[in-house]
């Protein structure tokens, strides 16, 4: 039998079991998808039932094949999500959506009682986000709904309560804590003064540094389990491993995300106010972040260009670069004029000004990079100390984007790296030091 480490990798959309070898080969994988229910509001929300139930039922199905011997398993999740345990350890509220609304009268309560939204915001290193802000969730519901509030026991972060389910221990881990929960003073390196006098600091478990949190029965003995790490930290781990020189991660998808794990200063209000933010790595590193809405101007400008120019919604994947149309195309207005929304202040007579899809793709490509080259400016703290830009995800395949961002980045080099499995991967790699 093959010797392997497990991992569930819980994305919002897609829920997953993979297995690697222990040279990180990825050789066995299983995929689900569910549908979402309605919360105790009618919002939607994920399914935690179904999700436990399927987990539970992967695991021993795992047990059975008779390929694989499983050595070790860990957990990969999205962020800014609790589930609330009563003290028996059983769920007492759905779980909730991040994107679920933060009702207006709650922050204000909130911002009256613990002062400036910046401040916070700088003191935590999370931008105002709602209930994305996690921690916010349990403030929410100590006032709106108190009598469920009583109920909790403990509130575990969602790659520990996937732990919890094999284990039956708890804990609070710090790539979860440092996920722009506004938990966490990163100056103080402590939960923030709001949590504490809430008393909301009392419903989480110890934090660890630990590697694993226990053991769970695998066939006729036990094995080692993770305690879960959130996902964008995770991803990082792969990198850590092989270069000690500072590199920054560009993480590129829906979202952009610039990851530098090497900074040295804290946030400024400035840097929040333009979506720079604080996560942390497994060890309880600080990991400066910047986010952009990349794949999202893509989206919508490909669709708006392909309507205009009477071309397929894909057309733009068979463009390569081109100097002459590069060259004709700085000439022209610019396509994105915001790094938010951009399309709501698009004015569409613009592309009159363009004679193909091909000139105005090659515009696109150009406002796209110099955001993202802005990005990772403000994330590295000016690039200087940096040596290596990995970019993984979607854009690491697009020659226009990797060519231009290369030219931006005069001096520094730009790889494609595609670690496609590489949140798991990573979540796999922190249990290595089992074998």
């Amino acid at each position: 039998m093959l010797k392997t480490i497990a991992v569930f990798d819980i994305g919002k959309t897609n829920k997953k079991i993979l297995l690697f070898d222990l040279q990180m080969q990825l050789v066995h994988e299983v995929q689900t998808v569910f549908e979402e229910v309605k919360d105790d509001e009618g919002e939607s929300c994920e399914d935690l039932h179904a999700l436990t139930a399927w987990m539970t039922e992967t695991w021993q199905t795992l047990q059975n094949d008779v390929r694989f011997d499983i050595t070790a398993l860990n957990f990969a999740t999205y962020g800014a999500s609790f589930v609330h345990l009563d003290a028996q350890g059983k769920p007492v509220t759905p779980l909730y959506n991040y994107l679920k609304n933060f009702p207006a009268d709650y922050e204000k309560k909130f911002y009256n009682a613990y002062g400036d939204k910046d401040d916070i915001a700088t003191a935590t290193a999370s931008p105002v986000l709602g209930m994305l802000n996690s921690g916010l969730q349990l403030y929410w519901l100590k006032y709106a709904h108190p009598l469920v509030f009583k109920k909790i026991s403990t509130s575990l972060h969602l790659p520990q309560y996937c732990a919890y389910l094999f284990t039956q221990k708890k804990c609070s881990e710090y790539t979860s804590i440092g996920c722009h929960t506004a938990l966490w003073d990163m100056q103080q390196n402590d939960y923030h003064t709001w949590v504490k006098a809430e008393g909301i600091d009392t419903l989480f478990a110890p934090v660890t540094q630990n590697y694993t949190l226990g053991y769970t029965r695998y066939r006729d003995h036990e094995i080692p389990v993770g305690t879960g790490l959130h996902d964008s930290s995770a991803a990082l781990i792969p990198y850590f491993k092989k270069n000690k020189q500072p590199f920054v991660l560009v993480s590129t998808g829906t979202w952009s995300i610039c990851l530098y794990p090497f900074a040295k200063s804290l946030l400024t209000k400035q840097e929040l106010q333009k979506d720079c933010l604080n996560y942390m790595t497994f060890e309880g590193v600080k990991v400066k972040a910047s986010r952009l809405f990349l794949g999202h101007f893509h989206e919508v400008f490909t669709k708006i260009f392909a309507g205009h120019f009477v071309k397929d919604k894909d057309y733009y994947k068979n463009i390569d670069f081109d100097a002459d149309t590069y060259t004709k195309a700085l000439a022209m207005p610019a396509i994105l004029n915001s790094s938010t929304l951009p399309e709501q202040v698009f004015d569409a007579t613009v592309l009159d000004s363009y004679t193909s899809y091909e000139q105005a793709y090659h515009r696109l490509m150009e406002d796209m990079v110099t955001y993202q080259y802005d990005a990772l400016l403000m994330a590295t703290d000016g690039m200087s100390s940096v040596e290596k830009i990995f970019v993984d995800g979607g854009f690491n395949k697009n020659k226009i984007f990797m060519k231009l961002l290369s030219q931006k980045c005069n001096g520094v080099e730009v790889i494609a790296h595609d670690l496609s499995q590489g949140t798991s991967m990573g979540a796999a790699m922190v249990m290595l030091k089992n074998e």
